[in-house]
């Protein structure tokens, strides 16, 4: 076997350079010393940590630096300013953890792939990597506040779109949703290296994200093999599902997938969506075939006179939440 270039580094040494570089000096404080600068209580200070998924620690551990102290003061300052209670600051924690923790898995998985192929950058050993992981930091912190301002610029332009058709923020808003996943993802994954797993996700979150955009949809969040996504428009949410089944089936290296959809009146909160329409879609995708496209009564009402589509109605069936649930398979017309 042939010996793991990432591990001639000095890894310990490696270690010390990133935490340097990346938390803005040395772990120099227990918690109680952070909670004595910042303000506020210990408990608090417990609860966003583990909110941003972070794994319990003592107390007495010096595990913070002096960006850690600045961060915990710019919440304060941002509760203060924006009027945001605890239980809603700790739910966005959660939410800005969980996103992070996904960026840097994939950023650092990034690097660490291009070390492995290029051992030319080991010749400077952990200086040598710090210093390329340094090199990278300023270009993905602007690509982070360019794609932030961008997302927060849509938003707006959505919540100003719904005033004007006469729905207040924060109140119920008739949306399609729908859930696209992977057949038979568990047994490809048994199957797989991780590498050819690697490829297929980048694959199938690439494709869905084209398809998703191209049709004036928006993916509310990827788990695992599946992708949830809202579309204003059942039509353009129909062409979001049947496109993304097309495309698997033409597709060499991805597995067949099979979607649900689902229309009504849904609630965004904290950039996720609750709902009726949610519940259904998801249901109508855990008994849809590999390559069918599965439609409730809401996205049927609404395309039933598109000539391009087909709607075949199914049988009743029960699910979690849902006894005699109505369905139709969506096809295209052939032409």
């Amino acid at each position: 076997m042939a010996e793991d270039p990432v591990g001639q580094v000095d890894l310990p040494r490696f270690v010390e350079l990133i935490e340097q570089e990346l938390l803005g000096g040395e772990r120099k404080y227990t918690r109680e010393e952070m909670v004595e600068r910042v303000g506020g209580d210990i408990e608090t200070a417990r609860s966003r940590w583990r909110s941003l998924g972070f794994a319990t620690t003592n107390d007495d551990e010096r595990l913070y630096t002096d960006a850690d102290v600045q961060a915990n003061r710019d919440v304060y300052e941002l509760q203060d300013v924006a009027g945001i209670d605890d239980d809603v600051m700790l739910a966005m924690t959660r939410i800005i953890g969980q996103t992070f923790a996904r960026l840097a898995s994939w950023q650092g998985q990034v690097v660490t792939d291009r070390v492995a192929n290029d051992p030319e950058l080991l010749a400077g050993g952990a200086e040598g990597v710090s210093e390329l992981i340094g090199s990278i930091m300023p270009i993905v912190e602007r690509l982070h506040d360019y794609v932030w301002r961008r997302q927060l610029s849509a938003y707006f332009a959505r919540v100003a779109a719904n005033a004007q058709s006469g729905e207040g923020i924060g109140t119920e808003v008739a949306m399609a949703v729908g859930f696209v996943d992977m057949a038979g993802f568990t047994t490809f994954t048994r199957q797989s290296s991780e590498a050819d797993l690697r490829n297929v996700l980048t694959r199938f979150e690439s494709m869905a994200t084209d398809v998703v955009g191209t049709n004036n949809g928006q993916i509310v969040k990827t788990i695992g093999d599946e992708i949830l996504f809202t579309v204003d428009r059942a039509a353009d949410a129909a062409q979001i599902a049947l496109t993304m089944v097309e495309t698997a089936e033409s597709d060499d290296v991805l597995p067949q997938v099979r979607a649900g959809v689902a229309y009504g009146p849904i609630v965004s909160r904290l950039g996720d969506v609750f709902g009726q329409p949610v519940n259904i879609a998801s249901r109508l995708t855990s008994v849809a075939r590999t390559g069918s496209v599965l439609v409730d009564q809401g996205i049927h009402d609404k395309v039933d006179d598109d000539e391009s589509l087909r709607l075949h109605p199914l049988r009743p069936v029960n699910v979690r939440g849902y006894q005699h649930l109505k369905s139709w398979r969506l096809r295209r017309t052939p032409s």
